[in-house]
């Protein structure tokens, strides 16, 4: 199933109970009556005009003038995205079967803020274990998404990823929340110094360039997510004395 994504391009007028928005279909096919997501927040598709006339719907890759019900429209801004949703939001299993089948980015939620309600919900404890482990596995799979979408370099998505798995872990255990292990090797096998090259660089890190710095960070977020389940590490394990040495050189770094 094709999901509908819209780009604002600017909100061309705007009340408590809705507006007119110049926007640019991203994803999927825009029809009169659809609801949108805007964050929490829900809009109503009521209408759609293109060179001047109104029309039923419109594809990925054109632009239209939309009118909006909420007031909510108000606040958009400019090359934010909004996504069709059911009027009660998609489910769970949805979200799961989109991700299973690896359909293009276009034909999903943004990938960006199918992570961040994925987290969300992983978080949230009013929730059944079960459907919180759900969710986790989605943020798991948004968080990759995000990585291919955006570009974005290892060690960044990877502080993400790592966050999210160590949590599902601390959260439910390594019976159900993953293996401690594994996550511990794969982190260490991202980061591309050694403890001592890392604690060097951290005692005259104020003189390195901002992308070093960045880099230096991200490094410590990354030691963040393994020391936060290295409990589930044998004291005897090599893995286990890996992490502790990075744990060491934390405090220090940037």
């Amino acid at each position: 199933m094709s999901i509908a994504e819209l780009q604002v391009y600017s909100v061309e007028e705007a009340d408590g109970t809705g507006g007119v928005c110049v926007v640019r279909c991203i994803g999927g096919v825009a029809r009169a009556g659809q609801v949108y997501a805007a964050g929490e927040l829900r809009l109503w598709l009521r209408r759609i005009e293109r060179y001047g006339r109104s029309v039923g719907f419109f594809d990925a890759g054109h632009v239209a003038k939309v009118h909006l019900s909420g007031a909510v429209v108000a606040l958009l801004s400019r090359g934010q995205v909004l996504t069709s949703v059911p009027p009660d939001g998609h489910s769970l299993q949805e979200l799961e079967d989109w991700l299973a089948t690896d359909p293009p980015l276009a034909d999903e939620p943004h990938p960006r803020t199918l992570r961040v309600l994925a987290v969300g919900r992983m978080q949230d404890d009013g929730l059944p274990d079960a459907i919180r482990l759900r969710w986790g596995r989605v943020a798991v799979a948004a968080t990759h998404r995000c990585a291919a979408a955006e570009g974005t370099s290892e060690p960044a998505w990877w502080a993400e990823l790592a966050h999210a798995r160590s949590y599902l872990i601390r959260t439910f255990g390594p019976e159900r929340g993953g293996d401690p292990a594994a996550l511990c090797r794969e982190v260490l096998g991202v980061i591309d110094l050694t403890p001592s090259r890392a604690a060097a660089e951290a005692r005259t890190w104020r003189e390195l360039p901002h992308p070093r710095i960045l880099h230096l960070r991200r490094i410590k977020s990354l030691i963040g997510a393994i020391a936060s389940v290295r409990p589930y590490l044998a004291d005897a394990d090599p893995l286990a004395g890996a992490v502790d040495a990075w744990t060491a050189v934390r405090p220090g770094l940037p």
